[in-house]
Order: C-alpha cells, then sequence, then structure tokens
C-alpha cells in the first residue's frame, strides 16, 4: 500500500478506535500530523523537480537565443504580445505583433530574389497556420519538448485553433487566395546592410493587419469564454478584456515570470491554485498544457473565481469587490490589501474598502497600489470590459 494510503488509513482506523478509546486521540492526532507532513515534503519535492525542469527550459531558450546571435544583432522571442518564429536556417525572422496588429518579416538573403522567395513563403504560412502546427513547427518548441517533465506536471497539447486565418481571409482560403494576399501585401520590400552577416542584407516587410485584429480575435474563442464564465459565475466580458490585456489574444504567448498563454498563467501560483479548485489535487501545469486555449482559460477562469469568491469574499460591494478582483489577477490579493491597510490582510483592508463607495476603491487603487503596472492594468481592464459588453450585448 502507497505511504500515503498506509497513513491515511491508519488515520482512520484511530479515528474509530478512539469512539470508543478517549486513550487513542493522541496516536490518532500523531498519525494524522505525520500525514499532513509527509504530503507538504511530498509537495515540496514536486515543486523542486518542477524548478530543475523550468531551469531546463530557461536553458533551452538561452542557448537558442545565443545561436540566433549568429545571425541577428537583437535576436528576439516570443513574448506576451509577439508570436516570434524563425525558419530551421534561423535566417528568416517573422514577427506577429498582436498589439500593434502588424506583422514583420525579415530575411538574411544572398539576393532580393531569394529575399523575396522566403519573405513569401513566411508570410504564407503565418497567415495560414493554427496553434497546433504552430507548437509542432517551432524549433525551440522541439527542443523544449525533448526536456524530460516531472511526472508530477500535468501535460497536453495545443488546440488548433486559427491565429490569423479568420481575420485575414473572410472564407477558408484557397492557395490562389493565399497567393494573392501574399503578392499584395510585399510589393514594398526594403533592406538594409547585416550587421552579423558581412557583405548581406537583411530585407524586410511590414504587413499591417486588418483593423480591429485583436477585437474580432475574440469570437475564435467566445464558446470556451461564454462556458467558463457561466461555470464560474464570472462575467464573460471581464475574461475576455483580462485575456485582451494579458495577451492581445496572443496563443503562444510568454512573459519573463515565466506566464504563459492567453491569459498569462503562472504555473506555480494561480496554476496551483486553480487546478486544485477544479479538480482537488495540487498539481503543476506545463507550458504545453497552457498553451491549449480551453485548458488555458478554463485556469484563468477558475482563479478569477477563487479571487472573487474566495481571497476578496469580505467585499461587500460586487463593483468595489470586481476593481479588486482585476487588480489582484495582475499583482496579488495581498499587493491589493496593502493598497488599503499597508499590509496584506485581505480582511482587515475588506472593513476599509466596504466603507467606501466603488469610485472611491477604484481611485485609491489607481493611487495607492504599490507599482505602475497593476494601475495601468486596472485601468486598460475596465476600459476594454466596457467594449466588449458593446460587442457581445446579449452575453
Amino acid at each position: 500500500m502507497p505511504f500515503f494510503k498506509t497513513l491515511l488509513f491508519s488515520f482512520a482506523a484511530a479515528t474509530l478506535l478512539s469512539a470508543e478509546n478517549p486513550n487513542n486521540y493522541k496516536s490518532e492526532l500523531e498519525a494524522f500530523q505525520q500525514y499532513k507532513q509527509v504530503q507538504k515534503k511530498s509537495f515540496q519535492i514536486e515543486k523542486n523537480s518542477f524548478e530543475t525542469y523550468k531551469k531546463a527550459q530557461e536553458k533551452a531558450f538561452t542557448d537558442y537565443q545565443k545561436e540566433l546571435g549568429i545571425f541577428w544583432e537583437k535576436p528576439k522571442l516570443s513574448n506576451k504580445k509577439e508570436w516570434i518564429t524563425y525558419t530551421t536556417d534561423k535566417k528568416t525572422r517573422t514577427d506577429v505583433n498582436f498589439e500593434q496588429e502588424k506583422i514583420t518579416i525579415e530575411t538574411i538573403a544572398d539576393s532580393e530574389q531569394e529575399a523575396q522567395e522566403n519573405i513569401h513563403i513566411a508570410l504564407a504560412k503565418a497567415v495560414t497556420q493554427d496553434t497546433k502546427s504552430a507548437y509542432e513547427s517551432d524549433p525551440l518548441q522541439q527542443r523544449i519538448n525533448q526536456i524530460q517533465k516531472p511526472k508530477e506536471v500535468v501535460d497536453a497539447q495545443p488546440d488548433a485553433k486559427p491565429i490569423l486565418k479568420n481575420i485575414v481571409f473572410t472564407t477558408s482560403p484557397t492557395k490562389e487566395d493565399v497567393s494573392k494576399y501574399v503578392l499584395n501585401n510585399t510589393t514594398n520590400i526594403l533592406s538594409k546592410d547585416s550587421s552579423k552577416q558581412k557583405g548581406k542584407k537583411i530585407y524586410f516587410v511590414d504587413v499591417q493587419l486588418p483593423k480591429n485584429t485583436t477585437y474580432k480575435r475574440s469570437q475564435d474563442y467566445y464558446q470556451e469564454v461564454l462556458k467558463n464564465s457561466q461555470k464560474q459565475d464570472i462575467s464573460l466580458h471581464l475574461i475576455f478584456a483580462i485575456i485582451h490585456s494579458e495577451s492581445s489574444y496572443n496563443p503562444m504567448a510568454r512573459s519573463h515570470i515565466p506566464a504563459y498563454g492567453l491569459m498569462q498563467i503562472v504555473p506555480k501560483t494561480a496554476g496551483i491554485d486553480a487546478y486544485q479548485y477544479l479538480y482537488n489535487k495540487k498539481r503543476l501545469l506545463s507550458s504545453s498544457y497552457l498553451y491549449n486555449s480551453e485548458n488555458n482559460i478554463e485556469i484563468g477562469s477558475a482563479y478569477l473565481h477563487i479571487l472573487y469568491y474566495k481571497y476578496l469574499r469580505a467585499i461587500k460591494n460586487p463593483q468595489s469587490k470586481l476593481y479588486c478582483t482585476v487588480a489582484a489577477y495582475n499583482t496579488g490579493a495581498g499587493n491589493v490589501a496593502r493598497a488599503f491597510v499597508g499590509t496584506n490582510d485581505v480582511n482587515a483592508a475588506a472593513r476599509i474598502i466596504n466603507e467606501l463607495t466603488p469610485d472611491e476603491v477604484y481611485r485609491r487603487l489607481l493611487r495607492d497600489l504599490k507599482y505602475n503596472e497593476p494601475k495601468v492594468y486596472l485601468q486598460r481592464v475596465t476600459e476594454r470590459k466596457k467594449v466588449y459588453e458593446k460587442i457581445y450585448q446579449q452575453s
């Protein structure tokens, strides 16, 4: 019998015996305390394993970035708002900037003709790929996949969601449609001298995506957001505003923390809390698990539920609680409390908040949150929520 089960069995047996013999209570309590200590120690081992796994990933990123530095003066990797990919030879780079709604393609080539061919192929790929094919064809991601994951890490594969295809084309495109789009958007290829590859040039082109691409991208995730909104009793418009502010719908988003995916989930904090709330198990989530949009939105929505209905439950006014939830999603509930009472005591902060109007709470957060980032974040989410209320009026 596994050790945990043995201890649990012993505790259960001791409980039954203690009902008949009070002298057994001490051994019952000792067994339960031992069980809790072993459980705590075991999960610490799990977290240590994840730290080792995370460091191996970071090394893969660093090594890859060094290799890119042979060709590029400023090697770039995907971040919160940009999906950046390289060809296998590392000489062609595609940067989809979801926040600026723009694609930039750069290639190091010996001739204008070679550059044109490289750019045409890269642009066609960018506007037709889905998340699954993007994940599978990413050289860096394939290196990361070769790193052995700890057994305690929950893994999954990204789903096949369109990235730009539904925005660029009104119907499912044919090869002729894609070719026409590529030719129409690569008539102004420019060049500059390469600082890394002497005697070669970097050819590049900027392609502007359709207006309001970011808001239109929300339609691809509507069903998942609606399902989790209803399940967690969290506003659909809030979930959309959070996704927009976190990643601008970049499905391969990654920040330095690290946080992953659409709702920028941090595996060892929000990921643990939300997964335990959903499945009653403490688990660490892999990056590939969080690059799956269904998983990411489920975890992010669950974390919003935890913040609103558990951590901040002592706040009475729903609008005041909403403002604090948005700020807490970015900076943590403890830092929200500090804006009101100078400590991370959420219940003490709630007593102050309950004496204020929602507008006063909002202004207090903008004034007294410790860092500038959550202040800007609160403003953006609040404004974008209003926009999504207009876009999805009946939801």
